[in-house]
């Protein structure tokens, strides 16, 4: 992306530093698009980056924003005391339910790489992943947890399940091995 081609210092007058004094409050625009109304609660001019907190009453999101992507600002007056203790918090909570949401996904996906598996073996699992519920267990993919398909990860290598299912993994990974070629060629 593209900064905007004038600093919003020189279309507005005052330096950098004088407008993003903390306490002011604006209502921002972002070269993306994005819009908000802050509180300036810290101004860095080396990587000249700002800090605002939302306006009382408002969502509770802390942002840091690059001053050189600020495409529209309007300043709506000053407050006196921006970084007041009743007014700034932090929602532990939030923060420990996000921590286990990342670390249960981080859990997922790493049970999802196989260990001392090919590539291919890899992109085969990701693609019956897709349709069927799969796992490895060592080097075999396990799938529907009955139905065991072993290197090298062809029809023949199928063991396991009922007939039905059995017949299903074997559909499946005959055309998702056709489709890999298709994409792999």
């Amino acid at each position: 992306m593209d900064p905007a081609g004038a600093s919003v210092a020189n279309v507005i007058g005052g330096s950098e530093g004088e407008k993003f004094a903390k306490g002011n409050i604006y209502s921002v625009k972002l070269i993306t698009g994005d819009e908000f109304r802050g509180i300036v609660m810290a101004y860095d001019p080396i990587p000249n980056f700002v800090g605002s907190k939302p306006r009382p009453g408002h969502s509770k999101n802390t942002r840091m924003v690059n001053a050189s992507f600020i495409t529209g600002l309007s300043y709506l007056g000053k407050t006196e005391e921006p970084l007041l203790r009743d007014s700034c918090w932090v929602n532990l909570d939030g923060l420990r339910a996000k921590e286990a949401l990342a670390v249960r996904q981080a859990e997922a996906d790493a049970e999802r790489m196989g260990v001392g598996v090919t590539a291919e073996a890899q992109s085969i699992f990701d693609a019956l992943s897709k349709t069927l519920p799969v796992q490895w267990e060592k080097s075999d993919i396990l799938v529907m947890k009955e139905v065991r398909v072993r290197s090298p990860y062809l029809s023949d290598s199928v063991f396991g399940g009922t007939d039905a299912a059995n017949n299903r993994v074997k559909k499946v990974l005959e055309l998702e091995r056709r489709r890999l070629q298709l994409f792999g060629t």
